[in-house]
């Protein structure tokens, strides 16, 4: 560390432990790696903490479907997640979880000590509960039609079709994505925050130089609005931690999961010997940066400042949000193959590849980037192989072969190499601010500036000329020097290609300064390939590979539709479908509210389906395995969106779906119990 060394604390968002890594979560955690490898090259002390966000509903539900406890789970999770992590090179200095004795420990204290400062309270609230499952459920488990737009499949908190925003008690048709069944209102006593407590000092705050300008001014939204009461309790049953003095009820996860960046750096500071207090108390003169998704600005520039501010801890030296990620120009897709797993990537292409488009697309604000893949192969296979490394490859061999592996003692252009020097400090300063984007085009013109120094002295012309040996020396040794210039600044980028080149130029691991002093008279190692070129074959085998995960995971099972008449023989398949064509059938719970034979039919039955408020006719060709008074009031699955046919009986209104080899042997689907008439089916 040098004299004026700084001591900073980053972090990335945790990720939550119920899926695996996927290329969209990549932005921010590279992006903060590559801010984080900088401050240490830099000489900083810089510690980069994160860990599994792993309490909530939604673990404990998915722990439950698996047939695992919860604590299984989050072990087996929290092993993907850190393979996916180190195979994209992000170097934690600790990677914890949120199910640990220290966040426990921090929750707690948090918590009791704001409500001994009177800043939080209980009060009773009305909330929807399932009656099959006999639990609470969170917004984001209740589903239903949208009340503004009428759309289909909403969530219990906002509409992702017309954007609105609402109460679940005003869903239309609600039904919990749990159990299917209707949820009944029920009151239970709730803790709240009362995060208008910290009015003044969060306007005074926000507005302080911690945050992006931009989100400053959206949060300014939210004091224009007042700020609410901030319900920071869950009811059993619930994966958490158990608040004290009030059993039965557990600390909502957004309340743990930001405190899980203190636990970690707590358990790292356990383990080597670093005192947490001087990091973590109001007066610190360390610095604290979160790197965040601009959809939980929320929690992290109001809730969490007022939190820590509360419990009497430090607030953060600055909070960085950043955009979300397209394909192609488009959101993920799982039917295009463009939802893209971290594991899928790293099985078909190199991870540095994507560090380096994603910084070469990242800015300081909180623009959303966009990976086009045919630009991706373009841009690594121009600036990283064309430009960066190809330098390296025009002249090793020559010193290698003609020169004993030895670079010149003198610089042949002092002029040039001066002038990448001075470029520097500019470097750092766009690193610093996080503009990556443009920290890569300045690398990218001095590279460009080092190769037509190469084409104008041309090196293979002057190795075929006699007497000539002094200055094709002179000319390869000044082309690996601006090489390893350019290494040095790509490193926090490339860390994996910058420890390659290392070992090629037999230095120590580089540090931002070593860019200004050459390496004149040094000895080199053998050249041997840095990077390969990124081939289209490869990005084709990731993306058919993620169309094969949706495949696997989601389409296990083979429903059959029912047909008017049954074949004889087997007939071939059909010509296939693209997903996107399958995902378009739109299948609904429906009530058989009548069914009758069909006169003049032989293997036909009508039926009336009640899809909740809407009846519809339709025919179906199950006479030979159902009586139809044995089939009134049960419910079954339907094509919704099928246009209507018009048949020799009347008009059919959709398709009813069954399975079976025919004959007897013929089921109609029936849906789970608790499930509503009209309930979408996914």
């Amino acid at each position: 560390m040098t004299d004026n060394a700084r001591e900073i604390l980053v972090t990335s968002a945790l990720p939550y432990a119920n899926g695996p890594i996927h290329i969209g979560h990549l932005v921010e955690y590279i992006q903060t790696d590559i801010w984080a490898r900088f401050q240490r090259m830099r000489g900083h002390r810089c510690y980069y903490v994160c860990a599994d966000d792993a309490h909530g509903t939604p673990i404990m539900l998915r722990a439950r479907q698996e047939g695992i406890t919860p604590e299984q789970l989050i072990k087996e999770t929290s092993k993907s997640h850190q393979a996916d992590f180190a195979d994209f090179a992000i170097q934690f200095d600790n990677y914890h979880s949120t199910h640990s004795d220290e966040n426990r420990h921090y929750a707690e204290l948090i918590f009791e000590r704001n409500q001994a400062a009177g800043h939080i309270h209980a009060r009773a609230i009305v909330q929807a509960y399932d009656p099959d499952e006999q639990m609470f459920l969170p917004d984001r488990f209740i589903k239903g039609e949208c009340p503004k737009c009428g759309a289909a499949e909403q969530y219990g908190d906002n509409c992702e079709a017309c954007g609105a925003t609402y109460a679940p008690t005003e869903l239309k048709h609600a039904y919990s994505a749990v159990s299917g069944a209707k949820p009944i209102d029920k009151k239970s006593e709730h803790l709240f925050f009362r995060l208008g407590d910290f009015e003044d000092m969060l306007k005074s705050w926000t507005h302080a130089g911690h945050l992006q300008s931009e989100v400053a001014n959206k949060l300014d939204e939210w004091f224009e609005a007042g700020l609410q009461e901030w319900d920071i309790s869950r009811d059993a049953p619930y994966f958490g931690f158990e608040i004290p003095g009030h059993p039965g009820k557990y600390f909502y996860v957004w309340l743990d999961a930001p405190i899980g960046y203190m636990a970690s750096f707590r358990n790292l500071c356990d383990r080597t010997g670093m005192d947490f207090d001087n990091w973590w108390k109001p007066d610190s003169d360390t610095e604290l940066y979160h790197f965040i998704g601009k959809d939980i600005i929320y929690f992290h520039a109001l809730f969490w400042p007022a939190m820590l501010s509360g419990a009497a801890f430090r607030t953060p030296t600055a909070i960085y949000a950043h955009g979300f990620l397209t394909v192609d120009g488009q959101k993920m897709s799982k039917s295009r193959g463009t939802f893209i797993k971290a594991r899928t990537y790293l099985d078909h292409l190199n991870p540095e590849y994507l560090r380096y488009y994603f910084a070469a697309k990242l800015g300081a604000g909180v623009d959303d980037i966009d990976l086009n893949l045919e630009d991706f192969a373009q841009r690594v296979n121009s600036d990283l192989v064309g430009k960066v490394v190809n330098i390296a490859s025009r002249c090793a061999g020559f010193i290698r072969k003609r020169f004993d592996g030895r670079l010149a003692a003198e610089l042949d252009d002092p002029a040039l190499f001066q002038n990448f020097a001075d470029a520097s400090e500019t470097i750092a300063d766009l690193y610093e601010k996080r503009a990556f984007s443009r920290a890569v085009r300045e690398i990218m013109a001095l590279a460009d500036k080092a190769n037509q120094y190469i084409d104008d002295k041309k090196p293979w012309v002057i190795a075929k000329e006699e007497g000539r040996d002094s200055e094709l020396h002179a000319v390869c040794s000044m082309g690996i020097e601006l090489f390893r210039v350019l290494m040095i600044w790509l490193r926090p980028i490339l860390p994996a290609t910058a420890a390659r080149a290392e070992i090629f130029l037999k230095v120590p691991k580089s540090g931002w300064a070593d860019a200004a002093t050459p390496l004149l008279g040094h000895e080199i190692a053998k050249f041997k390939p840095l990077m390969t070129r990124v081939e289209k074959d490869r990005i084709d085998a990731m993306i058919d590979a993620s169309k094969e995960d949706l495949i696997s995971t989601e389409s296990n099972a083979k429903v059959a539709s029912e047909t008017i008449e049954t074949p004889a023989v087997v007939e071939p398949v059909a010509d296939t479908i693209d997903f996107d064509d399958f995902a378009k059938i739109d299948l609904r719970v429906a009530r058989i509210a009548n069914a009758e034979h069909v006169e003049g039919a032989d293997k036909l039955l009508r039926l009336t389906l009640d899809l909740g408020g809407e009846q519809r006719n339709v025919f179906a060709g199950i006479k030979s395995a159902y009586h139809p008074e044995d089939l009134i009031g049960k419910l079954t699955v339907m094509v919704a969106n099928l246009a209507p046919r018009k048949m020799r009986f009347g008009v059919s209104e959709g398709m009813v779906l069954a399975a079976g080899p025919g004959d007897k042997d013929l089921w109609i689907l029936e849906p789970h119990a608790g499930a509503q008439p009209g309930m979408r089916i996914k």
